[in-house]
């Protein structure tokens, strides 16, 4: 009967026996009860946060095949702790190195990349016994130590027997300096800051969340309120997992800002240290000019903004080490709504915004009556705050390629654009309650074919071919 709630616990919670009763000590009944059919942890149970990419490790770890896993995310995301949570909830071991303080890696990785070598050397360093299938490697901060990374192409070769993830903030700003990079032998994933549903079941609101995975829209529309409420929270608390935490445990809202502008000042901290030195000013200057940027009408990155006469080969070097840190999203401009969207993006246009909705209401000093009270915080700075949270949960749900359009010609304008399942998929983004006839009307009745997503404060409601979504559903695949 124990092998019973065994598999069971697991199924559900996607998390091993073994987490659940170190961390809440509970039975295996117990384990079972708790989940009540809900797909939730353990771990959350006792106050831990869930991360749904949590499964997806699950997943690599089961594969017969499985590659070396490298794990992309801007600092402060979350990376160490998820892995570290994994490690420790599904091996019998864990062997973790941060390579950026660590001075016997050199010795372990010197000559050539003999994985047998090298395993022995990890485990000497870490005294962890490494056993195939039973042990977890996690190197961490790859990026200080290039010919870790360079090794992983010789893991998936000679020992893909192994399990072992790699880490690092900086890792797409290293890769862009010149680390060899394993193509075709490793995997990648990134991780996102928490998104609006992971927020919620930080918030405790895991049965709330299954009637809005239910799709039940009438029901769900009773709690509309309580919804939007959660939504104001999200918009200043954002989605940093060290801020979230906090907020959760104590409800400081002063904490809450504290933490977040550390963050900011550590993110400042990196351009200095990990920058080059030339580009460091640039690097400022369009951090700097993001909010003011987004506040535009048509929030299109001009840069005239950073300086009179600014021009792309002055600071494009400075947006891509942005990017490749993580720091900022770069959204490109398409001249046709048009399919193959990639066959139409032009290069020179394109929109920047912030890897979080927290630390934008931080870098914008938003007080917190402004965004907890009341729906301006939705509508102000020409919608912002609502085209960042949108992009947010739509990058957090792995859709990778985003794109908008504008017409030169007439006022016709797209806030987002994917591809999805062979389809084009116009996404438009309003920040209050009207709804009235736009542009979208008019091209979908051009293309009956297509259908369109619309977020807005009003509640879920289908209009021809728009499904009208509300804003807290953006999580949800329409």
């Amino acid at each position: 009967m124990l092998n019973v709630y065994l598999a069971v616990c697991v199924e559900k919670c996607s998390f091993a026996l073994t987490l659940c009763i170190r961390k809440c000590k509970l039975s295996m009944l117990s384990c079972v009860e708790k989940c009540d059919n809900l797909t939730i942890s353990c771990a959350q149970t006792c106050k831990d946060m869930k991360r749904k990419i949590y499964a997806k490790l699950v997943e690599w770890k089961h594969q017969e095949h499985h590659k070396p896993l490298i794990l992309n995310g801007v600092r402060q995301c979350g990376k160490t702790y998820i892995l570290k949570e994994f490690g420790q909830a599904e091996f019998d071991n864990l062997a973790y190195v941060s390579c950026d303080r660590n001075d016997n890696l050199q010795a372990i990785y010197e000559g050539d990349f003999d994985t047998a070598r090298i395993i022995r050397g990890l485990s000497a360093l870490t005294g962890v016994d490494i056993v195939p299938g039973k042990t977890l490697i996690f190197l961490d901060e790859v990026q200080a130590f290039p010919q870790a990374l360079e090794a992983l192409k010789y893991f998936c070769e000679d020992a893909p027997e192994y399990h072992i993830v790699v880490a690092g903030s900086l890792l797409g700003v290293a890769l862009h300096a010149g680390v060899s990079f394993p193509v075709g032998k490793v995997q990648t994933m990134r991780l996102f800051p928490m998104d609006f549903e992971e927020f919620l079941m930080a918030m405790g609101e895991d049965r709330l969340l299954k009637l809005m995975h239910s799709k039940d829209y009438a029901l769900m529309n009773a709690f509309h309120e309580k919804l939007k409420d959660y939504l104001r929270q999200y918009y200043y608390v954002g989605g940093m997992p060290e801020v979230v935490k906090m907020y959760v445990e104590n409800k400081l809202l002063g904490q809450v800002r504290t933490i977040q502008n550390e963050i900011l000042s550590n993110y400042a901290s990196d351009f200095s240290k990990h920058a080059p030195a030339q580009e460091v000013p640039r690097i400022d200057m369009v951090w700097q000019s993001i909010l003011g940027q987004l506040s535009k009408e048509n929030k299109k990155f001009v840069y005239g903004v950073l300086k009179k006469g600014g021009r792309a080969k002055e600071f494009e070097l400075a947006i891509q080490w942005l990017v490749d840190a993580g720091l900022v999203y770069k959204i490109t401009k398409v001249t046709k709504p048009e399919l193959p969207l990639k066959f139409y993006e032009d290069l020179s246009a394109f929109k920047l915004y912030l890897c979080d909705c927290g630390l934008m209401g931080a870098m914008a000093d938003t007080a917190a009556k402004d965004v907890l009270l009341g729906d301006n915080v939705f509508t102000e700075y020409k919608g912002a705050f609502t085209e960042q949270y949108v992009l947010q949960q739509l990058l957090a749900s792995g859709i990778t390629h985003i794109y908008y359009y504008s017409s030169d010609t007439s006022r016709m304008e797209m806030d987002f654009l994917v591809q999805r399942d062979g389809a084009l998929l116009p996404i438009e983004v309003k920040g209050g309650t009207s709804i009235k006839a736009t542009s979208l009307h008019n091209y979908l009745k051009a293309h009956p074919d297509i259908s369109a997503i619309r977020y807005s404060m009003l509640p879920y409601r289908q209009q021809e071919n728009i499904s009208n979504m509300p804003l807290y559903g953006a999580f949800l695949r329409s």
